[in-house]
C-alpha cells in the first residue's frame, strides 16, 4: 500500500524543501507522489492502481500520497493546483509532475521512461 506523508515525512524521505533550494532526492529508490484529497473523483479512480503499482513494484520504487486538505503547505510549495497530481521522481534526475487520472498503462510508460524501473 502507498505510505501517506505528512510535511515533515516528506521533508525526511523526499526532500527538504524549507532547507534546501535545489532538488535533492533523499530516497533510496525511484518515487512516485500522489497529491490527492479524499472528495476527489478523479484521486479514487487513480488510487486502486496505485495501489496495484505499490505491489508490483515491491522493492523497486516507493509510492507515496498526500492529502492535500490537511497538507496545503506541501501542495503550495509544488504549486498543486489541480487534483491528482503525480510527482515522478527517478534517483538521478529532475521530478517530472503529471496531471490527471492516468491510466495504468500511462503510469507503466512514465515509471520506465521516468524512473527507469521495469
Amino acid at each position: 500500500m502507498p505510505e501517506l506523508l505528512t510535511k515533515e515525512s516528506f521533508k525526511e524521505k523526499i526532500f527538504d524543501f524549507e532547507q534546501k533550494k535545489e532538488w535533492e532526492y533523499q530516497g533510496d529508490l525511484p518515487a512516485i507522489v500522489d497529491f490527492y484529497a479524499d472528495w476527489c473523483g478523479p484521486c479514487k479512480m487513480v488510487a486502486p492502481i496505485l495501489d496495484e503499482i505499490s505491489s508490483e513494484y515491491q522493492g523497486k520504487m516507493h509510492v507515496y500520497k498526500i492529502d492535500t486538505d490537511k497538507e496545503q503547505e506541501l501542495a503550495a510549495a509544488f504549486g498543486i493546483q489541480s487534483i491528482p497530481s503525480l510527482l515522478f521522481i527517478p534517483m538521478s534526475d529532475q521530478p517530472q509532475m503529471a496531471q490527471g487520472a492516468l491510466p495504468k498503462e500511462s503510469l507503466q510508460k512514465a515509471i520506465k521512461d521516468i524512473l527507469h524501473v521495469e
